[in-house]
Protein backbone atom coordinates (compact mmCIF):
# COMPACT_ATOMS: atom_id res chain seq x y z
CA UNK A 1 0.00 0.00 0.00
CA UNK A 2 1.30 3.45 -0.92
CA UNK A 3 -0.18 6.49 0.97
CA UNK A 4 1.28 7.87 4.42
CA UNK A 5 3.34 5.93 6.61
CA UNK A 6 2.11 4.86 10.00
CA UNK A 7 4.05 5.57 13.44
CA UNK A 8 4.32 2.92 15.74
CA UNK A 9 4.17 2.57 19.11
CA UNK A 10 7.74 2.46 21.32
CA UNK A 11 6.49 0.33 23.81
CA UNK A 12 9.24 -0.51 26.46
CA UNK A 13 11.60 2.70 26.01
CA UNK A 14 9.76 5.39 24.33
CA UNK A 15 5.99 5.29 24.69
CA UNK A 16 4.03 7.09 27.29
CA UNK A 17 3.54 4.16 29.18
CA UNK A 18 6.98 4.08 30.20
CA UNK A 19 6.96 7.78 32.49
CA UNK A 20 5.81 6.74 35.36
CA UNK A 21 7.69 3.58 35.75
CA UNK A 22 10.89 5.89 34.90
CA UNK A 23 9.57 8.80 37.73
CA UNK A 24 9.58 5.63 40.01
CA UNK A 25 12.95 4.69 39.06
CA UNK A 26 13.94 8.11 39.76
CA UNK A 27 12.34 8.43 42.63
CA UNK A 28 14.43 5.45 44.14
CA UNK A 29 11.02 3.17 44.84
CA UNK A 30 12.92 -0.90 44.99
CA UNK A 31 12.10 -3.18 41.79
CA UNK A 32 11.17 0.16 39.45
CA UNK A 33 13.70 0.73 36.06
CA UNK A 34 14.60 4.25 35.17
CA UNK A 35 14.30 3.48 31.61
CA UNK A 36 13.95 7.27 30.38
CA UNK A 37 17.24 8.19 32.20
CA UNK A 38 15.35 10.99 34.71
CA UNK A 39 17.35 13.17 36.94
CA UNK A 40 17.53 10.97 40.40
CA UNK A 41 15.16 13.12 43.11
CA UNK A 42 12.52 13.16 46.12
CA UNK A 43 10.04 15.12 44.63
CA UNK A 44 8.21 15.17 41.35
CA UNK A 45 5.46 16.03 39.42
CA UNK A 46 3.90 14.97 36.43
CA UNK A 47 1.98 17.35 34.35
CA UNK A 48 -0.14 16.34 31.34
CA UNK A 49 -1.55 18.45 28.88
CA UNK A 50 -4.25 16.97 27.23
CA UNK A 51 -3.78 16.66 23.48
CA UNK A 52 0.19 18.49 23.10
CA UNK A 53 1.34 16.73 20.30
CA UNK A 54 5.26 17.02 19.76
CA UNK A 55 4.98 17.90 16.17
CA UNK A 56 2.04 20.61 17.53
CA UNK A 57 4.50 22.58 20.13
CA UNK A 58 7.37 22.29 17.56
CA UNK A 59 5.22 24.48 14.75
CA UNK A 60 4.59 27.10 17.65
CA UNK A 61 7.96 27.35 19.68
CA UNK A 62 7.11 31.30 20.02
CA UNK A 63 3.84 30.77 21.55
CA UNK A 64 5.03 28.33 24.22
CA UNK A 65 8.77 29.64 24.99
CA UNK A 66 8.66 28.05 28.71
CA UNK A 67 7.92 24.41 27.17
CA UNK A 68 10.10 25.16 24.52
CA UNK A 69 13.05 25.69 26.82
CA UNK A 70 12.63 22.82 28.30
CA UNK A 71 15.32 19.09 27.77
CA UNK A 72 13.09 17.57 25.55
CA UNK A 73 12.50 14.27 23.35
CA UNK A 74 9.77 12.61 21.45
CA UNK A 75 8.04 9.69 22.72
CA UNK A 76 4.92 8.18 21.48
CA UNK A 77 1.54 7.45 22.53
CA UNK A 78 -0.12 3.83 22.35
CA UNK A 79 -2.56 2.87 19.91
CA UNK A 80 -5.14 3.92 19.49
CA UNK A 81 -3.99 7.64 20.68
CA UNK A 82 -6.56 8.54 22.46
CA UNK A 83 -7.26 10.21 25.90
CA UNK A 84 -8.78 6.98 27.94
CA UNK A 85 -6.03 4.54 26.73
CA UNK A 86 -2.93 7.09 26.98
CA UNK A 87 -3.99 7.77 30.65
CA UNK A 88 -4.22 4.07 31.61
CA UNK A 89 -0.86 3.35 30.27
CA UNK A 90 0.34 6.09 32.09
CA UNK A 91 -1.22 5.37 34.99
CA UNK A 92 -0.34 1.76 34.43
CA UNK A 93 3.26 1.98 32.88
CA UNK A 94 1.35 -0.91 30.35
CA UNK A 95 0.55 -0.81 26.67
CA UNK A 96 -3.44 -1.33 26.04
CA UNK A 97 -3.18 -5.04 25.52
CA UNK A 98 -2.59 -5.42 29.06
CA UNK A 99 -4.81 -2.64 30.68
CA UNK A 100 -7.34 -3.43 28.10
CA UNK A 101 -8.81 0.01 27.83
CA UNK A 102 -7.96 -0.29 24.02
CA UNK A 103 -10.35 2.93 22.98
CA UNK A 104 -12.31 5.97 23.45
CA UNK A 105 -15.17 2.81 23.42
CA UNK A 106 -15.04 -0.34 22.99
CA UNK A 107 -17.08 -3.64 23.23
CA UNK A 108 -17.82 -5.10 26.32
CA UNK A 109 -17.74 -8.91 25.43
CA UNK A 110 -20.02 -10.24 28.34
CA UNK A 111 -22.81 -7.95 27.31
CA UNK A 112 -22.62 -6.81 23.73
CA UNK A 113 -22.64 -3.55 25.03
CA UNK A 114 -20.68 -0.24 24.41
CA UNK A 115 -18.58 1.38 26.90
CA UNK A 116 -17.37 5.07 26.52
CA UNK A 117 -14.02 4.94 29.23
CA UNK A 118 -14.66 8.41 29.73
CA UNK A 119 -18.59 8.24 30.85
CA UNK A 120 -17.65 4.97 32.32
CA UNK A 121 -21.46 4.68 31.11
CA UNK A 122 -21.45 0.68 31.24
CA UNK A 123 -22.17 -0.99 34.61
CA UNK A 124 -18.19 -2.81 34.71
CA UNK A 125 -16.24 -2.80 37.82
CA UNK A 126 -13.56 -0.68 36.58
CA UNK A 127 -11.10 -2.54 38.82
CA UNK A 128 -12.12 -5.65 37.23
CA UNK A 129 -11.77 -4.38 33.63
CA UNK A 130 -8.11 -3.37 34.37
CA UNK A 131 -6.87 -5.57 36.86
CA UNK A 132 -3.41 -4.41 36.90
CA UNK A 133 -1.94 -2.91 40.02
CA UNK A 134 -1.02 0.84 39.09
CA UNK A 135 2.32 2.82 39.07
CA UNK A 136 0.71 5.32 41.93
CA UNK A 137 0.31 1.88 44.34
CA UNK A 138 3.43 0.88 44.07
CA UNK A 139 5.08 3.89 44.70
CA UNK A 140 2.64 4.30 46.84
CA UNK A 141 3.18 1.58 48.62
CA UNK A 142 7.27 2.56 48.99
CA UNK A 143 6.06 5.41 51.36
CA UNK A 144 5.67 8.26 48.37
CA UNK A 145 3.08 10.84 48.90
CA UNK A 146 1.49 10.27 46.15
CA UNK A 147 -1.49 12.75 44.47
CA UNK A 148 -3.52 13.34 41.73
CA UNK A 149 -4.99 16.81 40.96
CA UNK A 150 -7.29 17.28 38.85
CA UNK A 151 -11.27 18.41 38.34
CA UNK A 152 -13.40 17.35 41.08
CA UNK A 153 -15.79 15.20 39.32
CA UNK A 154 -13.19 12.69 37.98
CA UNK A 155 -12.43 11.80 41.33
CA UNK A 156 -15.05 8.94 41.29
CA UNK A 157 -15.18 7.89 37.68
CA UNK A 158 -14.45 4.77 36.31
CA UNK A 159 -11.16 5.86 34.42
CA UNK A 160 -10.02 6.93 37.44
CA UNK A 161 -10.24 4.07 39.20
CA UNK A 162 -8.71 2.10 36.38
CA UNK A 163 -5.33 4.05 36.12
CA UNK A 164 -4.79 6.02 39.12
CA UNK A 165 -5.92 4.17 42.09
CA UNK A 166 -3.58 4.48 44.44
CA UNK A 167 -3.41 8.18 44.10
CA UNK A 168 -4.91 10.94 46.69
CA UNK A 169 -7.57 12.98 44.55
CA UNK A 170 -7.38 16.51 45.04
CA UNK A 171 -10.25 17.77 43.17
CA UNK A 172 -9.20 21.44 41.75
CA UNK A 173 -11.57 23.05 39.06
CA UNK A 174 -9.77 26.30 38.18
CA UNK A 175 -6.12 26.52 37.39
CA UNK A 176 -5.43 28.68 41.21
CA UNK A 177 -7.03 25.63 42.75
CA UNK A 178 -4.45 23.40 40.85
CA UNK A 179 -1.75 25.53 41.74
CA UNK A 180 -3.03 25.67 45.35
CA UNK A 181 -3.29 21.64 45.45
CA UNK A 182 0.61 20.99 43.71
CA UNK A 183 1.75 23.33 46.17
CA UNK A 184 1.00 21.87 49.01
CA UNK A 185 0.54 17.98 47.90
CA UNK A 186 4.36 18.50 46.55
CA UNK A 187 5.85 19.20 49.69
CA UNK A 188 4.10 16.44 51.81
CA UNK A 189 6.27 13.78 52.96
CA UNK A 190 9.61 13.15 53.11
CA UNK A 191 8.81 11.94 48.88
CA UNK A 192 6.60 13.10 46.77
CA UNK A 193 5.35 12.11 43.24
CA UNK A 194 1.97 14.51 42.38
CA UNK A 195 0.20 13.98 38.99
CA UNK A 196 -1.83 17.19 37.35
CA UNK A 197 -4.10 16.90 34.55
CA UNK A 198 -5.21 19.79 32.51
CA UNK A 199 -7.30 19.51 29.60
CA UNK A 200 -7.92 22.91 27.97
CA UNK A 201 -5.93 22.90 24.91
CA UNK A 202 -7.73 19.78 23.84
CA UNK A 203 -11.32 20.72 24.27
CA UNK A 204 -10.30 24.24 22.45
CA UNK A 205 -8.73 21.71 19.43
CA UNK A 206 -11.44 19.79 18.91
CA UNK A 207 -13.95 22.60 19.16
CA UNK A 208 -12.00 25.11 16.68
CA UNK A 209 -9.22 23.14 15.48
CA UNK A 210 -5.57 22.80 16.02
CA UNK A 211 -4.87 25.13 13.13
CA UNK A 212 -6.92 28.22 14.75
CA UNK A 213 -6.04 31.04 16.37
CA UNK A 214 -8.03 30.28 19.32
CA UNK A 215 -6.16 27.15 20.04
CA UNK A 216 -2.47 29.11 19.60
CA UNK A 217 -3.96 31.50 22.03
CA UNK A 218 -4.47 28.26 24.71
CA UNK A 219 -0.72 27.02 23.56
CA UNK A 220 0.05 30.14 25.29
CA UNK A 221 -1.82 29.89 28.61
CA UNK A 222 -0.63 26.16 28.84
CA UNK A 223 2.87 27.71 28.94
CA UNK A 224 2.10 30.02 31.31
CA UNK A 225 0.01 27.43 33.40
CA UNK A 226 3.08 24.97 33.10
CA UNK A 227 5.71 27.62 34.59
CA UNK A 228 3.15 28.29 37.01
CA UNK A 229 3.24 24.76 37.69
CA UNK A 230 7.08 24.93 38.48
CA UNK A 231 7.34 27.58 40.39
CA UNK A 232 4.52 25.93 43.25
CA UNK A 233 7.32 23.37 43.23
CA UNK A 234 10.06 23.09 45.80
CA UNK A 235 13.27 23.87 44.44
CA UNK A 236 14.54 20.57 44.50
CA UNK A 237 11.81 18.43 42.78
CA UNK A 238 11.77 17.75 39.28
CA UNK A 239 8.85 18.54 36.33
CA UNK A 240 7.92 16.17 33.92
CA UNK A 241 5.70 17.33 31.01
CA UNK A 242 3.87 15.22 28.70
CA UNK A 243 0.86 14.59 26.67
CA UNK A 244 -1.36 11.79 25.78
CA UNK A 245 -1.58 12.30 21.90
CA UNK A 246 -0.99 15.12 19.27
CA UNK A 247 -3.75 16.14 16.75
CA UNK A 248 -4.55 16.65 13.29
CA UNK A 249 -7.88 18.68 11.75
CA UNK A 250 -10.32 17.56 9.50
CA UNK A 251 -12.37 19.37 6.77
CA UNK A 252 -16.08 18.76 7.12
CA UNK A 253 -16.07 17.64 3.52
CA UNK A 254 -13.56 14.89 4.40
CA UNK A 255 -15.58 13.14 6.84
CA UNK A 256 -17.14 9.83 5.79
CA UNK A 257 -20.58 9.23 8.03
CA UNK A 258 -21.11 5.51 8.61
CA UNK A 259 -24.41 6.12 8.86
CA UNK A 260 -25.66 7.64 6.08
CA UNK A 261 -24.71 4.77 3.70
CA UNK A 262 -26.26 1.36 4.85
CA UNK A 263 -23.74 -1.08 3.21
CA UNK A 264 -20.62 0.61 5.07
CA UNK A 265 -23.26 -1.48 8.41
CA UNK A 266 -23.39 -4.35 6.31
CA UNK A 267 -22.44 -7.13 8.51
CA UNK A 268 -21.70 -4.58 11.34
CA UNK A 269 -23.18 -5.32 14.85
CA UNK A 270 -21.01 -2.73 16.60
CA UNK A 271 -19.00 0.20 16.33
CA UNK A 272 -16.84 1.30 18.71
CA UNK A 273 -13.57 3.94 18.53
CA UNK A 274 -13.32 6.98 17.67
CA UNK A 275 -13.58 9.02 13.83
CA UNK A 276 -9.87 8.14 13.23
CA UNK A 277 -9.32 4.71 15.10
CA UNK A 278 -12.77 2.51 14.15
CA UNK A 279 -13.55 -0.90 16.14
CA UNK A 280 -16.08 -2.76 13.86
CA UNK A 281 -17.98 -5.81 15.67
CA UNK A 282 -18.80 -7.77 13.21
CA UNK A 283 -21.62 -10.58 12.70
CA UNK A 284 -19.71 -13.95 13.07
CA UNK A 285 -18.19 -14.75 9.33
CA UNK A 286 -18.67 -11.08 7.71
CA UNK A 287 -14.78 -9.88 9.22
CA UNK A 288 -13.50 -10.33 5.27
CA UNK A 289 -16.49 -8.66 4.00
CA UNK A 290 -16.49 -6.09 6.62
CA UNK A 291 -12.60 -5.15 5.89
CA UNK A 292 -12.29 -5.55 2.14
CA UNK A 293 -15.45 -2.90 1.85
CA UNK A 294 -13.95 -0.43 4.10
CA UNK A 295 -10.70 -1.14 1.83
CA UNK A 296 -12.25 -0.50 -0.99
CA UNK A 297 -13.61 3.02 0.24
CA UNK A 298 -10.50 4.24 1.12
CA UNK A 299 -7.78 3.13 -0.82
CA UNK A 300 -4.70 4.34 0.83
CA UNK A 301 -6.33 6.88 3.11
CA UNK A 302 -6.40 4.13 5.73
CA UNK A 303 -5.01 0.62 7.35
CA UNK A 304 -7.69 -1.89 7.75
CA UNK A 305 -6.93 -4.78 9.38
CA UNK A 306 -8.57 -7.89 11.06
CA UNK A 307 -8.01 -7.80 14.55
CA UNK A 308 -5.25 -10.91 14.63
CA UNK A 309 -3.49 -8.59 11.96
CA UNK A 310 -3.72 -5.25 14.23
CA UNK A 311 -2.23 -7.58 17.11
CA UNK A 312 0.62 -9.50 15.00
CA UNK A 313 2.15 -6.03 14.69
CA UNK A 314 2.43 -5.28 18.00
CA UNK A 315 -0.57 -2.29 17.64
CA UNK A 316 -1.41 -2.82 21.68
CA UNK A 317 1.76 -4.72 22.33
CA UNK A 318 1.16 -8.17 24.23
CA UNK A 319 -2.38 -8.81 24.13
CA UNK A 320 -3.88 -10.82 27.42
CA UNK A 321 -6.33 -12.92 26.58
CA UNK A 322 -9.23 -11.47 28.76
CA UNK A 323 -8.68 -8.11 26.41
CA UNK A 324 -8.24 -9.60 23.07
CA UNK A 325 -12.23 -10.10 22.19
CA UNK A 326 -12.28 -6.18 23.62
CA UNK A 327 -10.42 -5.10 19.73
CA UNK A 328 -12.88 -4.82 17.17
CA UNK A 329 -12.88 -7.77 14.58
CA UNK A 330 -11.96 -5.33 12.23
CA UNK A 331 -9.46 -2.08 12.89
CA UNK A 332 -9.90 1.58 10.89
CA UNK A 333 -6.73 3.65 10.87
CA UNK A 334 -6.76 6.90 8.86
CA UNK A 335 -3.81 7.75 7.69
CA UNK A 336 -5.26 10.56 5.46
CA UNK A 337 -7.29 13.62 6.36
CA UNK A 338 -10.62 11.58 6.93
CA UNK A 339 -12.42 11.16 9.54
CA UNK A 340 -15.10 8.07 10.27
CA UNK A 341 -17.86 9.63 11.74
CA UNK A 342 -21.56 8.15 12.46
CA UNK A 343 -23.73 10.83 12.55
CA UNK A 344 -26.82 9.13 14.15
CA UNK A 345 -24.90 7.22 16.91
CA UNK A 346 -22.30 9.74 18.15
CA UNK A 347 -23.84 13.14 16.98
CA UNK A 348 -21.98 15.08 19.14
CA UNK A 349 -18.46 13.34 17.90
CA UNK A 350 -19.08 14.40 14.27
CA UNK A 351 -18.96 17.70 14.49
CA UNK A 352 -15.23 17.83 16.48
CA UNK A 353 -12.60 19.80 13.97
CA UNK A 354 -9.72 18.64 15.86
CA UNK A 355 -9.57 14.65 16.46
CA UNK A 356 -7.10 11.92 17.09
CA UNK A 357 -6.50 8.22 17.67
CA UNK A 358 -5.13 7.19 14.49
CA UNK A 359 -0.93 6.13 13.69
CA UNK A 360 0.09 9.26 11.95
CA UNK A 361 3.17 11.37 13.18
CA UNK A 362 0.68 14.38 14.26
CA UNK A 363 -1.20 12.33 16.39
CA UNK A 364 1.18 9.74 17.78
CA UNK A 365 3.87 11.98 18.35
CA UNK A 366 4.02 13.35 22.12
CA UNK A 367 6.69 15.47 24.07
CA UNK A 368 8.73 14.34 27.48
CA UNK A 369 9.68 17.98 28.72
CA UNK A 370 11.87 17.87 31.39
CA UNK A 371 13.05 20.63 33.90
CA UNK A 372 15.32 19.94 37.11
CA UNK A 373 15.01 23.57 38.49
Amino acid sequence: MSGPTPTLPAYGGGSLADVLPSVAGALSVPGEQNQLGLPQASRYAVLLLDGLGWNLLRRHPELAPYLSSLQARPLTAGVPSTTATSLTSLGTGLPPGAHGIVGYSAIVPETGALLNALAWDAPVDPRRWQPHPTVFERVAAAGVATRNVSKARFDKSGLTAAAFRGSAHRGADTIEDRLDATRFASREGSSSLVYVYDSQLDYIGHMQGCESWQWRKELTAADSFAQRVRSALPRDAVLVVVADHGMVDIAPENRIDLDADPTLSDGVRLIGGESRFRHLYCVPGAEPYVAERYRELLGDQALVLCRSEAVERDWFGPVEERVAPRIGDVVVAALGPVALVASTRFPQEAGLIGVHGSLTEDEMAIPLLVDAG
